[in-house]
């Protein structure tokens, strides 16, 4: 089967308004971050308070967030992702309420992080769903997973450029209030709709009811420092494009150098799907992880944001299939029961890799500028080239070895009958 017919036989699999709502329902948590950052700096005056409530809110996500998946898996993703769509739409609308009534730093601070705590991360339980959506497709199954991986990873690329310029453009229109406030009615209406659709409860059929196995294997722990260095790269890369940027007297343009990544990233993520099937996951993983490293070095070499900017969108060309490939290998390790404790693990390494890429970067910057900052993003794709290479041969083993086959699914659910308005 071509990628082509690939991507159009899951798009007939899952019905293409259950696709749009998936990906819209990512969207608030890409537009999260930055919009409490502005929301909260303006109405401050303190971009030291901005930056706080956004990292509250980031870390406290990476927190919950594997909660929220150990949880899927026991109970489903229906009554889960619906309580933390509604719960995290109403927190962003409190939030705004909170930083409006002049209230205390303080509770500024913990409304975030109790905003971050409740909003669902719709792209890792998305993966989930499609092996049993795939169910039915018998030989083709296997080349058809990792198509929606692939998907998967652009996705979630195309999310974080799209997300924060919808901050950008809300601002600009109302207000960074608004921005927030457009986010929580997203997550509201089509994080629902993502939680109500049926292949939820295809996610979460018999063998599914209780989650057991170990998830926590070598393999998997590899992979999670595997996100760790990937999460590193985006904070420092983010952090060297905005003090480079404000150097040069054009701070504005910090965001989009820093959205040509996700544009590269999209772009290189569609395109895995036409890598052939005999070539690994752990062997896509290495050579994604070193051409991030032969892709990122020229960056301690740009003074000019147009250098910049083509160097950081050449770099995304290494990160959407380095992320495939390693949610691809996640899906592959762990337990059939535990995958959506995975997907959401790996979410939350990436989150902590950021705080801790930019944090570093940060530090750098300010004794050294954007060159120093930089170099914490050469750091992280060197530590990811040396992973990837000395431990190739656990991950083959780990990835290569029975997978239990999942029993078929209930012919009374059927993508069909999405509230979504889905057609298989």
């Amino acid at each position: 089967m071509s990628p082509l017919a690939s991507y159009r036989r899951l798009l007939q699999l899952a019905g293409p308004t259950y696709v749009a709502v998936a990906f819209i329902g990512r969207l608030p948590l890409a537009m999260s971050q930055l919009g409490t950052l502005l929301l909260v700096a303006t109405a401050s005056g303190s971009y030291g308070l901005g930056g706080l409530s956004a990292g509250a809110l980031a870390v406290a996500n990476a927190v919950g967030a594997p909660v929220a998946g150990s949880l899927a898996d026991r109970i489903g993703q229906r009554h889960v992702v619906l309580a933390q769509s509604l719960l995290g739409a109403a927190g962003l609308v409190a939030l705004v309420a909170v930083v409006r009534s002049d209230a205390t730093d303080a509770l500024v601070v913990l409304t975030a992080a109790a905003t971050g705590l409740a909003l669902p991360q719709v792209g890792p339980l998305a993966r989930v769903r499609w092996r049993p959506l795939t169910r039915s497709t018998g030989a083709h199954q296997r080349r058809l997973v990792d198509a929606a991986f692939s998907y998967e990873g652009a996705a979630d690329e195309a999310s974080f450029a799209i997300g924060p310029a919808l901050v950008g453009l809300s601002v600009a229109a109302v207000s960074p209030s608004g921005a927030l406030l457009l986010a929580a009615v997203l997550l509201a209406v089509f994080g629902s709709l993502f939680a109500l659709d049926p292949s939820a409860r295809l996610a979460h059929d018999g063998t599914r009811a209780v989650a057991t196995g170990r998830l926590l294997v070598p393999a998997f722990v590899v992979l999670a420092v595997a996100q760790v260095t990937i999460g590193s790269l985006f904070g420092a890369t983010q952090t060297g494009a905005t003090v480079l940027a404000t150097d040069l007297g054009s701070p504005g343009l910090a965001g989009f150098v820093h959205a040509t990544l996700g544009v590269g990233s999209a772009l290189a993520g569609l395109a895995t799907a036409y890598v052939p099937e005999r070539i690994g996951h752990e062997r896509r993983a290495l050579v994604a992880a070193w051409a991030l490293l032969a892709f990122s070095v020229p960056l301690l070499l740009v003074d000019s944001l147009l250098g910049t900017t083509a160097t950081v969108l050449v770099l995304g060309f290494a990160v959407a299939p380095y992320m495939i490939a390693v949610f691809s290998l996640a899906e592959r390790v762990v337990p059939p029961a535990r995958v959506g404790a995975a997907m959401t693990m790996l979410a939350s390494a990436t989150g902590l890799g950021y705080a801790l890429g930019s944090s570093l970067a940060g530090r750098l910057a300010d004794a050294s500028g954007a060159t120093a900052a930089f170099g914490v993003t050469v750091g992280a794709t060197v530590v990811a080239a040396a992973l990837m290479t000395s431990q190739q041969a656990r991950l083959r083993a780990a990835s290569t070895g029975p997978t239990p086959t999942p029993a078929p699914a209930p012919v009374t659910v059927s993508a069909g009958t999405s509230p979504c308005g889905s057609a298989s």
